[in-house]
């Protein structure tokens, strides 16, 4: 999914709570006597005595916010000459300091107010288009297995040793580096000693990690999505890629199956000012290699590799080959950072991912169901080939407002390895969900055309509906997946955000079923 703004609930309290206030002067160019203890460039985030950063926006001035800024206790406002000239318009007196680009001086700003947390953690960054939660997921089992108190910072949320963080719901891959700051601060006031976290294309542009030099960063794959943000996949991959500068990252993880990661390794090798750890399934130069993958009579997979002249021999609790990858992503970058392995693998055989590949029961005579956060083609067709089905039933949605042309190629994906694909609205936003199905479908309809599959493609309206009907078409030994919405609990349609969280819905369903002596 592109990304979207944070919920605001919470994000105020995850600040470190003994946090001393910096006088101005001792971070800007300025003769102003101010101290400020905090730094935000949302006024609805502001606390006593914090640093507004009013950044130029699409459609307004964070200037224009000021006034709200100070009601919230504000001590100084960082802009722009034209946040200035807006602020000296509306006659506001408040501390003001102007720099060329506020965005670009917001991380190290806020990096030294809380404190530089992050040199105070071991710091694991994972981006790509898919795999970048399970991974950090498997990081985070893995870690604290191995007797770390672990921080995960992410798209479902933000954790501490396992446990959500209280009152804080997270809609964004990546926080802004003022919140993300704040959040290192708490965890290392908390206890954390290692920080696993998502880093999306977004946050990479946008400065949000500036500031961190993460000791291990990985690069899982690359594929189409977010063109909405950044025009075309060139710019997408150079985005990517960025991570892996001297001045971001320490020692670099890649998997060299995806052509990109090929192209990436290359670059840092030649480079060669940041370490480099090569993962591959064929590639027999790779640093890290999968040897042996054995399905066991449980579901689970034990996974054999090759890593640094040494063999790691590990138990799977994730289905298909792509997480394997995304396991031994997981394993090289511990290895890279110098963590007890055999401790560390051992959690990898419980190891659970809200709302990837998450196993829904529903009874012994139920058909499996799977929810699935695959929101891009590849994710799409990884997600269906690994069900271990007689035959496989795809519920599958589009985001509205986001890169409206991956919509065919989503449902091409879906007919190319489901026998029923169910087109259904995943969060329509301000499109018609209609108009959006209608485009999923038609690249469906190319595939099944182009196939030699006896396959089905259905217009299944509403999610609730979409899931009622696989429930009614699929029989014992079937299964299906919901695609799309993941570990989401809420539909957002006009403006509003509507609880629905596929596996709670796909759950009730089936009781209503058998409720109406239904099978």
């Amino acid at each position: 999914m592109s990304e979207e703004q944070p919920s605001k609930q919470g994000l105020a309290a995850l600040r470190p709570r003994s946090q001393p206030r910096v006088p101005l002067a001792d971070l800007v160019n300025t003769a102003s006597t101010v101290d400020v203890g905090g730094i935000t460039a949302d006024s609805r985030l502001v606390q006593p005595g914090d640093l507004y950063v009013a950044l130029p926006g699409a459609a307004r001035h964070g200037a224009s916010f000021v006034p709200d800024a100070l009601a919230s206790g504000a001590a100084a406002v960082l802009t722009d000459e034209t946040g200035r000239e807006l602020i000296t318009r509306a006659g506001v007196g408040v501390a003001v300091q102007v720099v060329a680009d506020p965005r670009s001086a917001m991380a190290g700003l806020a990096a030294r107010i809380y404190g530089c947390p992050a040199d105070a953690l071991k710091t694991f960054a994972v981006t790509g288009t898919n795999g970048k939660t399970t991974t950090t997921f498997l990081l985070d089992a893995a870690l604290r297995a191995a007797g770390h108190r672990v921080g995960l910072v992410g798209t479902v949320g933000f954790l501490l040793n396992g446990r959500p963080l209280a009152a804080v719901r997270n809609t964004v891959t990546t926080p802004e580096s003022p919140e993300l700051q704040a959040l290192l601060g708490y965890l290392r006031e908390a206890g954390a000693d290692s920080v696993a976290m998502e880093v999306s294309s977004h946050a990479l542009v946008l400065g949000r990690v500036d500031a961190i030099r993460f000791d291990v960063a990985a690069f899982t794959n690359f594929g189409r999505d977010h063109l909405d943000f950044h025009n075309d996949e060139e710019s997408y991959f150079e985005a990517k890629a960025s991570l892996f500068s001297p001045e971001r990252s320490r020692h670099a993880v890649v998997n060299v199956d995806d052509p990109r990661g090929r192209q990436l390794a290359d670059r840092i090798r030649r480079a060669g000012v940041v370490g480099l750890t090569t993962i591959s399934f064929d590639d027999r130069a790779a640093d890290c290699l999968v040897t042996e993958v054995e399905q066991l009579a449980d579901g689970r997979l034990r996974v054999v590799a090759r890593l640094a002249a040494r063999e790691v021999d590990f138990v799977l609790s994730l289905p298909g080959e792509f997480n394997v990858r995304n396991a031994l992503t997981a394993v090289a970058m511990l290895q890279a950072a110098g963590v007890d392995l055999d401790r560390a693998v051992a959690s990898l055989a419980e190891a659970a991912v809200p709302g990837r590949m998450q196993r829904i029961d529903l009874g012994l005579d139920a058909p499996r169901v799977y929810v699935d956060f695959a929101h891009t083609p590849q994710a799409v067709a990884a997600a269906l080939g690994v069900l271990p089905a007689r035959r496989r039933i795809a519920v599958l949605g589009c985001g509205g407002d986001r890169d409206p042309d991956k919509r065919g190629p989503m449902g091409a994906a879906a007919a190319s390895a489901a026998d029923v694909v169910i087109i259904t609205d995943d969060n329509p936003r301000n499109e018609e969900p209609a108009a959006i199905r209608a485009q999923v479908r038609a690249g469906a309809e190319a595939a099944r055309r182009a196939g030699d599959r006896d396959i089905e493609v259905i217009d299944g309206g509403d999610r609730r509906g979409a899931i009622r009907q696989a429930l009614a078409l699929a029989e014992p030994g079937d299964a299906i997946a919901l695609l799309g919405k993941g570990h989401e609990t809420g539909q957002e349609i006009r403006g509003q955000v509507l609880p629905f969280d596929d596996a709670e819905v796909v759950a009730e369903e089936w009781a209503d079923r058998r409720a109406r002596g239904i099978r």
